[in-house]
């Protein structure tokens, strides 16, 4: 099992139980940073040590070497791969080497600027590894933190939104599992219309419902805006304003809300109403999160073996 797969487990079981999950992701992100700055520290020492007797850059000829992934160019420079596309409408290789060097360059000079005007200002970064050490002056120690805190915004949108997409999907087949219904009503490969991607369909004959699940805060736009924009007869929120629920019921849009107290067995109204079939749960709520997660997840594993 990924370290995704076991943080989307614990983002459900939050959800499902009523309780925030944001702080999964946060320590997904925690994780992926700390393990990334080690690992650049290292290569920071390699670098430094390589290079010790030459006047030139080292970080530059080191750090935004062509040869190098571009997405590390970009944060090597202090920038990410996403950023450039917008400002070039292109993310080509020739293109990102170039925007590097042209926005490091900036940055590099940006420093020096900032030290004569504070000629006072010192710092001084150390890293030591298996006995080896090296000191990186202010000009070098400013650049190594620029470098940190890009990849640091950079994991964190991309981890929020991998996280948040991926869970979507295992988030309905979870609730659709909670209460045992029967495969063909879910079964997301069975979906008989070709339409714009939404989130999840439940199924019943030549019937389908639309799903929309916004794992967002209480009152966000976006929220109200996905029921409107693709017309979904369900929407699972962890939160829902008062408003957004007035709206979604003036559209005839059932809604759950997980944040609510048991807001998870609200679902089984919504099956009601599709003429879905279900079991009650008949026992703890953990109990049967764990058998679920584990024909989910086990599976998702075998397949991939």
């Amino acid at each position: 099992m990924t370290l995704i797969d076991q943080v989307i487990k614990n983002i459900i079981r939050k959800l499902i139980k009523g309780q925030d999950y944001r702080i999964e992701i946060v320590t997904l992100i925690n994780a992926e940073f700390l393990t990334y700055a080690i690992d650049f520290f290292k290569k920071i020492i390699d670098a430094k040590l390589k290079n010790k007797n030459i006047t030139i850059d080292w970080y530059k000829k080191e750090f935004l070497d062509p040869k190098l992934p571009t997405n590390d160019i970009a944060i090597n420079s202090g920038l990410n791969k996403k950023t450039i596309s917008n400002m070039y409408n292109s993310a080509r290789k020739e293109i990102v080497i170039k925007a590097s060097n042209e926005h490091y360059d900036t940055l590099y000079n940006a420093i020096k600027q900032l030290i004569e005007v504070e000629p006072e200002l010192n710092l001084t970064l150390t890293i030591k590894f298996h006995g080896v050490s090296v000191d990186l002056n202010i000009n070098e120690s400013l650049i190594v933190i620029n470098t940190l805190a890009v990849k640091r915004a950079a994991l964190r949108g991309g981890l929020w939104s991998t996280a948040g997409k991926r869970t979507e999907k295992y988030l309905m087949k979870t609730l659709c599992k909670i209460f045992d219904v029967p495969s063909k009503y879910y079964d997301q490969s069975k979906k008989i219309i070709s339409m714009r991607e939404v989130d999840f369909y439940l199924l019943n004959g030549n019937k389908q419902y639309r799903c929309e699940v916004k794992l967002m805060g209480k009152g966000n736009p976006e929220s109200a805006d996905a029921i409107f924009a693709r017309k979904s007869q369900l929407f699972v929120a962890d939160k829902m304003s008062d408003l957004n629920k007035k709206q979604a019921e003036q559209l005839n849009v059932e809604w759950v809300e997980l944040r609510a107290k048991d807001g998870y067995k609200r679902f089984t109204k919504i099956l009601d109403k599709f003429d879905i079939p279900y079991k009650k749960l008949d026992i703890d709520i953990d109990k049967k999160l764990n058998s679920v997660f584990r024909q989910m997840f086990d599976k998702h594993k075998q397949d991939n073996q």
